[in-house]
């Protein structure tokens, strides 16, 4: 996998969910980021592992595999503890302790002003 020849953020976007992957990465993208996918947080880990210059975790919290996007926070704060978190879910009642110091809860369904706006403050002076 490539690294970026720009000075962008970048951001990793993890979700499971095909379609909804596809409409964060147009958004994040076009808001002028770099964007990498991964469908689980075992994939966002590997990648993690292999780049180092990842900014912004972008991760549903709900998803299938050995942990969704809550312990997926949980771990990154412990392993990468400069990385960003924003955290998406439909589930409204995520209390603000269930995220790391820092993070970042956006409801689905956000909007691309949500986003960008969210994603623009965490990485302020990046880039």
């Amino acid at each position: 996998m490539g690294r970026a020849t720009s000075n962008r953020p970048v951001v990793l976007v993890v979700e499971d969910e095909f379609l909804l992957r596809m409409d964060a990465v147009d958004i994040i993208a076009g808001a002028g980021f770099e964007v990498v996918e991964a469908a689980s947080a075992d994939q966002a880990i590997e990648i993690l592992e292999s780049r180092r210059d990842i900014a912004v975790v972008f991760t549903d919290i709900q998803m299938p595999g050995s942990m969704d996007g809550l312990k997926l926070a949980w771990a990154i704060r412990g392993r990468w503890p400069p990385i960003k978190i924003v955290a998406t879910s439909g589930r409204p009642n995520l209390e603000e302790t269930d995220l790391p110091e820092g993070g970042r809860f956006l409801p689905k369904p956000y909007s691309l002003l949500q986003v960008t706006g969210v994603l623009h403050e965490l990485t302020d002076g990046e880039g």
